[in-house]
């Protein structure tokens, strides 16, 4: 086989590789996201994901890593709604918001972002907090996700400074500190998990909430 023949061989393979690795890694992390839900993080065995996943020990190894690795990622991708991390800033709602230019606009995209990103995130998230009381690694991680969770929001509050529509008394760090906490998934957790509240009632009373408690009165705005 001459060496051009080889070369259209492998451009003609690559495409192929790049998909299994993906149905590979997709079929890992479904794995690991069911069995840490349903068993928990300390029960659950690399070999049971492997076993779940239908792939050896060593491909999980390989294609994602060890068990923390597993767990940041299944947070990392539920974040994004994608199979990879994205950046905060990269995401489509952040760019959104960033592009709305009155701050009702601004906190209602988030509300609905917030909703739709629970629904997927919060499960894995708890998984994540249980793990953390006993395992070191996940600790380091919660903590480190809890602080960015923290940092984005300091960005939203300067963004929402910008319209000139958030109250004089609040300082940026209030203002963060307020959705920070609003925005946990414990706090969807209480009322759509145990109050029953469906996700529509959450997304709209979030956003009414946030304008109620950080919005200038408009009629102040327009004096």
């Amino acid at each position: 086989m001459n060496e051009n023949v080889k070369a259209d061989k492998r451009r003609y393979n690559a495409p192929r590789r790049v998909a299994q690795a993906a149905d590979t890694r997709h079929a890992i992390l479904d794995a690991a996201r069911q069995l840490f839900v349903e068993r928990g993080y300390a029960a659950t065995t690399v070999a049971e994901i492997a076993t779940q996943a239908g792939v050896s020990v060593d491909t999980v190894y390989a294609s994602i890593g060890r068990k923390p690795v597993l767990l940041r990622e299944l947070v990392e991708t539920a974040l994004s709604g994608t199979d990879h991390a994205i950046p905060a800033r990269e995401r489509d709602y952040v760019r959104a918001i960033r592009a709305a230019t009155g701050a009702e606009d601004k906190i209602m995209i988030y509300a609905h972002a917030l909703t739709a990103l629970q629904q997927r995130l919060a499960p894995i998230f708890l998984a994540l907090r249980d793990a953390a009381t006993s395992d070191d690694s996940c600790a380091r991680i919660w903590a480190e996700i809890g602080e960015r969770r923290a940092r984005n929001m300091r960005e939203f509050a300067a963004d929402l400074r910008d319209t000139g529509q958030l109250r004089d008394d609040l300082s940026d760090d209030e203002v963060a500190d307020i959705i920070w906490s609003m925005n946990a998934t414990e706090y969807w957790v209480l009322l759509v998990g145990e109050r029953n509240w469906t996700a529509e009632r959450f997304r709209d009373w979030l956003a009414d909430a946030w304008n109620r408690l950080l919005l200038r009165d408009p009629r102040i705005l327009s004096r």
